[in-house]
């Protein structure tokens, strides 16, 4: 079974162009909903100040989506339309299941997210998560010895955080860990 997926981009745009790729960027991402299955959504940051560096952050429900799409000649024809708009070739990051819980490598410019709403985020999840495993497997691991239920525990409830529930919930929960970005 293929893990969602997502794409972070990173594309500097020629200056007095922005207008015009950030229009195409909407065009795209209406296009790519339409035509395309697996496609879960995008968001975009503008450049911050004294920079032309966009960043766009396209997801997918598994990497065959993604790698359907980046073989289709909607995406062929588009990169070529825009192809007057770019100042560089992109940056393309890939990342996959448990990448999202890593920091990235030093030297890695990323936007921060709220330390305070992750740990909210995580605090609730994870105890929703372990209350709800103690309730539903607690009589079944009554006779095991502690740390055997323990791994046990921990063991489906980063299996379950990884590829069931954080993949699900932290698109809906961009905007709350990173206020401080602009989507456009």
């Amino acid at each position: 079974m293929s893990e969602p997926v997502t794409v972070i981009v990173r594309r500097k745009v020629k200056p007095g162009r922005e207008a015009a790729y950030e229009d195409w960027l909407q065009r795209l991402v209406k296009a790519a909903a339409q035509e395309f299955r697996g496609y879960l959504g995008a968001e975009f940051h503008r450049p911050s100040a004294g920079s032309n560096e966009y960043r766009s952050i396209f997801r997918f429900e598994t990497v065959e989506a993604l790698e359907a799409f980046e073989r289709s000649d909607l995406r062929a024809r588009m990169l070529a339309e825009a192809a007057p708009f770019f100042a560089a070739d992109a940056a393309w990051e890939r990342l996959t299941g448990l990448e999202f819980w890593f920091d990235p490598p030093p030297g890695t410019r990323v936007p921060q997210p709220s330390p305070h709403r992750m740990a909210l985020v995580l605090i609730a999840v994870v105890f929703t998560l372990v209350l709800v495993l103690n309730l539903l497997l607690g009589p079944f691991m009554s006779g095991w010895p502690l740390p055997l239920r323990v791994l046990a525990t921990v063991t489906l409830q980063v299996v379950l955080m990884t590829y069931v529930i954080m993949p699900r919930l932290t698109p809906h929960l961009a905007r709350f860990i990173y206020p401080t970005s602009k989507p456009h």
